[in-house]
């Protein structure tokens, strides 16, 4: 009998929850574009969206129901890796007022400022150091004004004799020789210089690093790429992604992610290339 009565309880307990869950997928369901972007604007933001106030009202409305509204609804990321992306696409892009909102934001939804510091760290290989250093001092500038005391703690994890051989056990099993045999013949065997820079630098120097793990950094990365359009280095670190264990879905995902920031043409160019790989 208390068996009977037990199985009742557990019963009726699951479909209230199912009902309550139910309620809820609903009520998401009834939501516009416009509720949305509102949500997300506050939790982003810790403010209004669609203020009618400002020089351009209409353009910023286009921009935030769309982004916030539509974009951000795209695939399964959750809110801190989306703003990840957002910022590394800023900062790739060099528009730093945006940038500086985003890190803002980002901070808001739970992104460490050390993972803030290394996804824009993880920019140098992929666009240099000049404007890798213009959004630091944005990133900095950022910490500064919220009373977060710089320099954070470093996450090297490598000594100067260990980056080639650390770095070439990230990079080996992801991506094998293929730039190495890539650049044979060049004069005097050059390539070769520019083989073992790939990877003590981006591997040794960058990948090694604590703070993001290696999915994340192979998925900020799709985001760089996605923002400079280079299809043919995208396609490699598409593989690359898959090899680390990121879904096609989360690649798919971040890629769209980027689409406010770098347009349709870089967007589309991407997500054609990813179903060249997918193939």
């Amino acid at each position: 009998m208390f068996r009977k009565l037990l199985t009742i309880s557990l019963v009726m307990m699951m479909a209230q929850a199912n009902l309550v869950f139910a309620g809820t997928v609903n009520e998401d369901k009834n939501m516009t574009r416009t509720d949305i972007c509102k949500e997300n604007f506050r939790e982003l933001f810790k403010g209004e969206a669609l203020s009618p106030n400002g020089d351009d009202p209409e353009m910023m409305a286009i921009l935030q129901k769309y982004i916030f509204g539509e974009v951000f609804t795209v695939g399964e990321l959750d809110m801190k890796t989306r703003e990840m992306l957002t910022v590394t696409s800023l900062a790739v892009q060099q528009t730093l007022p945006q940038l500086k909102a985003h890190i803002n934001a980002a901070l808001n939804v739970g992104v460490s400022p050390i993972e803030l510091r290394e996804a824009i760290y993880q920019c140098a290989p992929f666009i240099g150091f000049p404007k890798t250093l213009n959004a630091l001092a944005v990133l900095n500038e950022v910490f500064k004004e919220r009373g977060i005391e710089t320099p954070l703690k470093s996450t090297a994890t490598v000594t100067e004799d260990e980056r080639f051989a650390k770095g070439l056990a990230l990079q080996e099993p992801v991506y094998g020789d293929e730039i190495e045999n890539s650049l044979k013949g060049l004069p005097d065997d050059m390539g070769k210089d520019v083989a073992r820079f790939l990877t003590e630098v981006c591997f040794g120097d960058f990948y090694t690093r604590e703070g993001l793990d290696i999915k994340t950094r192979e998925l900020l990365v799709v985001g760089i790429l996605v923002t400079t359009g280079n299809t043919s280095v995208l396609k490699s670190h598409i593989k690359g992604n898959l090899k680390v264990g990121n879904s096609k879905e989360s690649i798919t995902a971040a890629i769209i992610q980027c689409l406010p920031y770098v347009g349709f043409p870089n967007t589309i160019a991407a997500l054609k290339t990813l179903k060249e790989v997918l193939k």
